[in-house]
């Protein structure tokens, strides 16, 4: 997550992984807003609000939704940017084993921060390891590792650990955890239980950083192809090719490999591989090539302090801010129904998250592992 500012310092800096990070963590405190849960409200069934509403949730097993997009993404962008932060480091004069150490610290205190989360909740200490920073700490470490290598060795680990994880998904003999496609009865579940003792909830595995590790892979090798001085039109087919091609293959494993976003089966990670090739390709057209910079500023505020947000909302942020923001709600909308209120809350929560990250980009305050 490196995270620097929008300033004119900097005119060759591709704007384009600026909003693509910005627009992820957009979306999640959108998330923990509350507000994408307004939008499938039973008073919207048949609506078009409801539509999209669904598109914001996971699906609940078997399926794609934009929203199990959201991870990959993060995870790929974090990709993208590693060979424009390494590069940084090694031209200055940084030893390979001066930024292995750092991104062994790096992937350390990610991993901390994301076990420590599950233990705010229940308030004592939990052994699971099933979310976005978690999984990051060993998906950015082994993509590190592969970095300098030539492109085909860096594909070719990331297909061989989706590979690996659909084998042993497919071949894992513990009885009553051989089933590779049912909740709790896979491999994914016997990982867990051998891991912490207990299943995370919701059929989600931490063994999921092992196969997503791909998108982070794939991400370095889009950084690496954004940072060639080939034309920009170039740079937009070769990664609009590969998404479309990724996209294609993955839904048509389909039949043979359910698409599984909560065991990220290689179908799965394919398939959302793609799209994010596809999403940075637009992005990097519409932000770098066609120059909706301001589109870029918006998000990107967001993005610059990933971290922070994230940790923020996770700890109960969004909740302190609703009960400053609630009276004044009432206030304004007491004369609409319930559900008016509650939408106008969520959405004053969002504007507020962003709000604190515009606050903390106007003071240069950029808070980094």
């Amino acid at each position: 997550m490196n995270n620097t500012s929008l300033s004119g310092q900097d005119q060759n800096r591709i704007l384009s992984i600026d909003f693509f990070r910005g627009f992820t963590m957009f979306m999640l405190i959108g998330e923990f807003s509350g507000f994408f849960s307004t939008m499938v409200n039973p008073s919207f069934d048949g609506t078009i609000i409801s539509t999209i509403g669904r598109q914001l949730h996971h699906v609940d097993w078997i399926g794609l939704h934009f929203w199990d997009l959201i991870q990959p993404f993060f995870m790929f962008i974090v990709g993208v940017a590693m060979p424009f932060s390494m590069t940084r480091r090694w031209n200055r004069g940084d030893s390979w084993n001066k930024t292995f150490r750092h991104a062994l610290i790096r992937s350390f205190l990610l991993l901390f921060l994301g076990w420590a989360l599950y233990c705010i909740g229940p308030g004592k200490i939990t052994f699971h390891f099933t979310n976005v920073l978690a999984q990051l700490s060993v998906t950015y470490l082994i993509a590190f590792l592969v970095m300098r290598k030539a492109v085909k060795w860096q594909l070719l680990v990331s297909f061989l650990m989706i590979i690996i994880s659909d084998l042993l998904y497919r071949f894992w003999s513990v009885e009553g955890f051989n089933q590779p496609f049912t909740p709790d009865q896979n491999f994914g579940s016997w990982f867990d239980l051998a891991l912490t003792g207990s299943l995370a909830g919701g059929h989600w595995v931490a063994f999921n950083a092992i196969p997503t590790t791909a998108h982070t892979i794939w991400g370095v090798i889009a950084g690496m192809i954004l940072m060639n001085d080939w034309k920009p039109r170039k740079k937009i087919r070769i990664m609009a090719i590969a998404g479309i091609i990724g996209v294609i293959l993955g839904y048509s494993m389909n039949s043979y490999i359910p698409i599984i976003k909560h065991i990220c089966t290689s179908s799965f990670v394919i398939v959302s591989g793609g799209w994010c090739l596809i999403a940075l390709a637009i992005s990097y057209l519409l932000i770098d090539v066609l120059n909706w910079k301001k589109i870029a500023l918006f998000f990107a505020i967001v993005g610059m302090n990933p971290l922070f947000i994230y940790l923020f909302a996770h700890t109960g942020g969004n909740e302190w801010l609703g009960t400053i923001a609630k009276p004044f709600i009432n206030a304004i909308f007491g004369a609409f129904n319930q559900l008016t209120i509650q939408m106008a809350l969520t959405l004053t929560v969002w504007a507020m998250m962003w709000g604190i990250c515009y606050f903390l980009y106007k003071r240069k305050v950029f808070i980094r592992l």
